[in-house]
């Protein structure tokens, strides 16, 4: 067995495998490591100075001082009279904490919005293999399945509703556990996302609309996707507002902030508009009441 240790104690290879490293750096961006508050061309560009900072980022040691036992790898102490060491390459503020209850929601909004999707996903497959089969989501005369998927509003784009919610809910998803797991995304990916829901809410305000005032039926699977979209449009909204993606205006911000912190009052009053138009078109409360009076009895 042999001892590799060098200056200190320190692991000797290591150590200028690191200092080979940061020269070949200075070939290509002189000085990445220059004493702070040195704008004059001589301090700055100085072979001697940045040697310093080199030996005394790697090794721990500055010429002429005893070697120190810690230090800031941003702001190395040098011997009196010497400015520090500034590497500019690492940040110098701490990283944002991270969006926890926004990113769990969009992991559990999600998680609904696929399980809908999922389920009316394959209630229309069984019907279209057997149109006999009875879709387990038919609990009574208003409240049921069937309607919704026989019908041309069950498949506005040539396909089944359903298989666009099993493409989208899992882009939320992954969002969420990105999120969670500390990823930063630019402004324009925040963009493309409100846009997404932006539209995602137009088209379950049209569903219930046909729903309410065409098909006269409430799918419950349909209803869980209303459930999750509403709120998810809000989130998303209000986060982008509060966060200055659309600019740094102090207006939108606060928007932005009273908003998340009220998304649950939110989200509450637009169930209860659709709640309010479902029972004066359909007189749907009583009509529910009796499929499930049925359904348990």
């Amino acid at each position: 067995m042999h001892s590799y240790t060098g200056i200190g104690g320190r692991a000797t290879i290591p150590v200028l495998l690191g200092v080979a490293l940061r020269v070949s750096r200075l070939t290509t961006n002189p000085s990445p490591l220059r004493p702070a508050g040195a704008g004059d061309a001589k301090s700055r560009g100085s072979p001697a100075g940045g040697m310093r900072c080199i030996l005394e980022a790697f090794v721990g040691v500055a010429p002429g001082a005893a070697r120190a036992t810690a230090f800031d790898y941003r702001t190395v102490s040098a011997p009196a009279g010497d400015p520090p060491c500034q590497n500019r390459d690492m940040p110098d503020s701490p990283r944002a904490a991270r969006p926890v209850a926004f990113a769990v929601f969009l992991v559990v909004a999600g998680g609904l919005g696929l399980l809908a999707a999922f389920e009316l996903s394959v209630e229309k497959v069984l019907t279209l293999a057997d149109p006999a089969h009875v879709p387990n989501c038919n609990v009574g005369v208003l409240v049921g399945c069937s309607t919704n998927l026989a019908s041309w509003q069950g498949s506005v784009f040539g396909f089944p509703n359903p298989f666009v919610g099993l493409m989208a809910w899992p882009v939320v998803i992954t969002i969420g556990v990105a999120l969670l797991a500390g990823a930063r995304f630019p402004r324009w990916f925040w963009i493309g996302l409100n846009a997404g829901v932006l539209g995602a809410i137009v088209f379950v305000g049209w569903l219930i609309f046909q729903s309410i005032y065409v098909l006269d039926v409430l799918c419950p699977w349909c209803m869980m996707t209303w459930a999750v979209t509403i709120p998810t449009f809000f989130a998303v909204t209000f986060r982008n507002l509060r966060e200055g993606v659309y600019g740094a205006n102090p207006g939108a911000r606060r928007v932005g902030t009273i908003g998340m912190d009220w998304i649950i009052v939110v989200s509450a009053v637009a169930y209860a508009i659709v709640i309010v138009l479902a029972q004066a078109q359909m007189n749907a409360i009583p009509r529910v009441l009796i499929d499930l009076r049925n359904l348990v009895g």
